[in-house]
């Protein structure tokens, strides 16, 4: 791989430097480096961002790239599961075509890492972990994805599920999911000791669904931190919506965020609808860990969504009321940094020795380009550039 110096960019936005990357990751940040033989981009002041962070996606459910859809689902949480499980057949879902497209999008829109929620049911077994296995593969070098074995139409009320998650732990499924152990399954604790005890088992990471509000959710953030710490889990489990927190009172969402923190329980949130946002600054002054991701894009669920991180984080930083720069960049920190300890990621930054995944776009601020949302002009993955100026390279 030749070296690549990345000239006259603005890194986080601060004052105009080069980048030079050798090997894939970033060598120096200077305000002068001779190329000395390497290729050149010269960047003209626009921003230099590490590239984004769908921490909570549902690839395999996409119908991006196919005809329109109109959507027929209700809007409560159990028809919604059973409109997606009843017509995904009609559509071929999953569908790895439709993956591929949706995972170029979002490669062009300045993302590099992904989790997804992949379906297992008995129903349709692991065809979305190969579907979504199948579609990364045609986009290796340019994305990296991560699946989480996913229980969506319910863990103990759908026997035979947990067997086909253990499956697809030993497939090479690295993080094991789960939904509403109290408002889907019934037995929050049956629930979790079957969650925890794959994780335990399989040396997985921890990311589960959690719909559940009021004092019912608040319970079952208890039982999560519970478990994490009895297990040694901490800063691998997340609760993805984590909608009751958003909700109780503020004392008790004080007492979460401080408990959060203590046992390593990161939040991923994707402020979507009316939902209950997470209280993100208070989380994050507590010490806690709060990631962002699109959750789902164009399917039976919903025919919202682009695969744009930034257009997210401009989601979140709207429900969330925040108005300021120093606050939008915390949206944005959400969509960057906050994903990359929510996966896991040692790698990752805007910062010498880290992998050179960063994004371009032509804006002076963080928080500007979180406002304008512009073209993403470059797009590099280890170094490599993977898309320019809006299109796959």
């Amino acid at each position: 791989m030749n070296d690549l110096l990345l000239r006259g960019g603005r890194p986080g936005g601060g004052a105009p430097a080069d980048v030079l990357i050798k090997d894939g990751c970033i060598a120096s940040i200077a305000p002068s480096i001779d190329a000395n033989g390497a290729e050149v981009e010269e960047l003209a002041g626009r921003l230099i961002l590490p590239a984004f962070v769908d921490a909570h996606c549902h690839l395999d459910k996409t119908l991006w790239g196919g005809p329109w859809v109109p959507n027929t689902s209700g809007t409560e949480l159990v028809q919604m599961i059973e409109n997606g499980r009843a017509r995904r057949a009609e559509f071929g879902i999953p569908n790895e075509d439709h993956v591929t497209a949706l995972l170029e999008q979002m490669v062009t829109r300045g993302t590099s890492y992904v989790r997804t929620h992949t379906d297992i049911d008995p129903e349709i077994g692991l065809t979305g972990v190969e579907a979504v296995l199948a579609a990364a593969a045609q986009l290796k070098g340019k994305v990296t994805v991560e699946q989480v074995a996913f229980p969506q139409c319910g863990l103990l009320i759908k026997p035979g599920t947990a067997e086909l998650m253990e499956e697809a732990l030993k497939a090479g499924v690295g993080t094991v999911g789960g939904l509403d152990p109290a408002g889907v399954d019934r037995d929050a604790v049956g629930h979790l000791d079957i969650v925890f005890g794959l994780a335990d088992k399989h040396g997985a990471r921890v990311d589960i669904h959690l719909h559940d509000r009021g004092s019912l959710g608040a319970w079952e953030f208890e039982l999560i931190i519970e478990r994490t710490k009895a297990l040694g889990l901490q800063g691998r489990v997340v609760i993805s919506h984590a909608l009751a927190i958003g909700e109780v009172d503020g004392d008790q969402q004080d007492r979460l965020a401080e408990a959060l923190a203590e046992a390593g329980v990161g939040l991923t949130t994707c402020a979507i609808y009316s939902d209950p946002v997470p209280p993100v600054v208070k989380l994050l002054n507590a010490g806690a860990n709060v990631a962002l991701g699109n959750d789902g894009i164009r399917d039976l669920w919903s025919p919202y969504g682009n695969g744009d991180m930034l257009e997210r984080a401009m989601h979140l930083a709207y429900r969330s009321y925040f108005r300021t720069a120093e606050d939008i960049e915390v949206a944005l920190e959400a969509a960057t940094y906050g994903g990359a300890r929510a996966l896991g990621l040692v790698s990752y930054g805007l910062r010498e020795g880290a992998s050179a995944d960063l994004v371009t776009v032509d804006a002076r601020t963080p928080a500007e380009a979180v406002m304008a949302r512009p073209t993403r002009s470059l797009v590099l993955k280890s170094g490599r550039v993977v898309a320019r100026d809006g299109a796959l390279c």
